[in-house]
């Protein structure tokens, strides 16, 4: 047993060595999300923010246990936090993008219809 906590220590310790970055970076995202939740059209989007900033946190004070007590699960669960992480970025990159493209044909369509009604 003595030998598998200090592997989980060994594995752990480059994402340990973060963990102040991850905490930052949560707080930072909580704050941003807090923002705009203060008016009402802000709570539309502002626990997107909020959501990642409590995943990161939750990762991070993962890892630190994992270091510090060599266990196992909080491992798995910091790794598992920070893969939520990257999903939820992921598909709102996907979801931007494809809005920035719907929008971007309705502006052309728009912007053609006005320039075919001049001439």
């Amino acid at each position: 047993m003595d030998t598998n906590s200090a592997t989980i220590r060994e594995l752990s310790q480059p994402l340990a060595a973060g963990k102040g970055w991850m905490k930052f970076l949560g707080v930072m995202y909580i704050i941003s999300g807090v923002l705009p939740a203060l008016t009402i059209v802000g709570l539309l989007w502002a626990w997107l923010p909020i959501w990642l900033g409590i995943v990161l946190m939750q990762s991070a004070g993962a890892i630190e246990r994992a270091q510090l007590n060599g266990d196992q699960g909080a491992f798995a669960l910091s790794l598992d936090k920070l893969r939520l992480y990257f999903v939820i970025l992921g598909v709102t990159m996907i979801v931007s993008l494809a809005l920035m493209a719907v929008f971007m044909l309705f502006f052309f369509g728009v912007m053609m219809a006005a320039i075919g009604h001049r001439f």
